[in-house]
């Protein structure tokens, strides 16, 4: 379409529609938008747009909604993505601040993503794997029990508690802090689980049977791909006020959301900016009428992302500038932590 005025309609019938969830006709686009032209000018417009395949008529006599195609080309060429207001972004920055670690992180940066875009937010943690160690602690509790706490660059904290193969004395614990924390402090997960398999040989040969057992912990700790895939999600009851835009009704969409393979698949693979994609583009059949907003997070390679899920018929505009921003703020937060 080179036609700037159908791309003018096509926007003002794509921000009508959002904004009044009933079919736009030619009459009320002339009132509202100042074309310039015609009602029979814009209908043509439309019929035009239609045959191309961004409009579609709900029933005769109807005026046009958006398809797809049509939100797509919106969100492609013709959206302006909105700018928070200062108030909003202070807010946003207030309340992530007031975090205390990395869950609490997660679980306020759904909570803000849901309030700001009336929609469904999905966060995913950092990635374990392709984070740094910043820390390693071992810690007795008694008996011959020991409990592994792994920090990450991300912020994240894994805990492992084990069953020593026997009693562990002083000097082996602080042998174990002394031997292990210089090997492995900065080095990603996956360097540092060779590293530290490559140290059991260094222990005198008494305490290797416990040196092992702890490296093996500590390995496993390092490549738990598992840990890879937690997600939260938050405001799902902001779906109800959507009803009407899915096909039949809301619950494939609630299916879908406790599935969290279909919500990995949903956020896509963490890239640079905002990505959008729409009804088919999202990859699962059962949600044609849903659209995904999403954004990586973290500057340390976290592999992470965040995102809305809603109807097509969203705010995109607003839902993109609300996704980049928590997602602006949350990657800050865990860098400077």
């Amino acid at each position: 379409m080179s036609d700037d005025r159908r791309l003018d309609v096509l926007r003002a019938i794509v921000e009508d529609y959002v904004a009044t969830q009933e079919p736009v006709g030619s009459r009320a686009l002339v009132e509202r938008h100042h074309l310039g032209v015609s009602p029979a000018t814009i209908r043509n417009d439309m019929a035009a747009l239609e045959d191309e395949g961004y409009l579609t008529q709900p029933h005769t006599s109807a005026g046009r909604i958006p398809t797809d195609k049509g939100y797509r080309m919106f969100v492609d060429r013709l959206a302006t993505v909105k700018a928070l207001s200062g108030g909003e972004r202070r807010a946003i920055e207030r309340f992530l601040s007031e975090s205390v670690d990395l869950d609490d992180i997660v679980r306020r940066s759904v909570r803000v993503l849901a309030q700001l875009t009336n929609q469904v937010a999905v966060v995913q943690y950092p990635s374990l794997t392709r984070s740094t160690v910043r820390h390693i602690e071992f810690v007795p509790t008694g008996g011959d029990r020991l409990l592994i706490v792994v920090i990450t660059s991300s912020g994240r904290v894994e805990q492992r508690t084990m069953e020593l193969p026997g009693p562990m004395g002083d000097h082996l614990l602080a042998d174990l802090r002394a031997r292990l924390l210089p090997a492995v402090l900065g080095e990603r997960l996956t360097e540092a689980a060779a590293k530290v398999a490559d140290l059991i040989e260094t222990f005198d040969p008494a305490d290797q049977p416990i040196a092992a057992a702890v490296v093996a912990t500590v390995t496993q700790t390092f490549s738990d791909e598992r840990s890879d895939e937690r997600i939260m999600v938050g405001g799902t009851s902001n779906l109800a006020r959507f009803g009407a835009d899915f096909d039949t009704t809301i619950r494939p969409v609630l299916e879908a959301l406790e599935e969290q393979v279909v919500l990995l698949k949903l956020l896509g693979e963490a890239s640079g900016g905002v990505t959008v994609r729409i009804g088919g583009e999202t990859g699962v059949n059962t949600l044609t009428g849903t659209a995904v907003v999403a954004s990586a997070y973290g500057g340390d390679g976290s592999g992470a992302q965040l995102g809305t899920v809603g109807p097509t018929r969203m705010d995109y505009p607003g839902t993109m500038a609300a996704v980049a921003a928590v997602a602006r703020y949350v990657g800050r937060m865990l860098d400077d932590a």
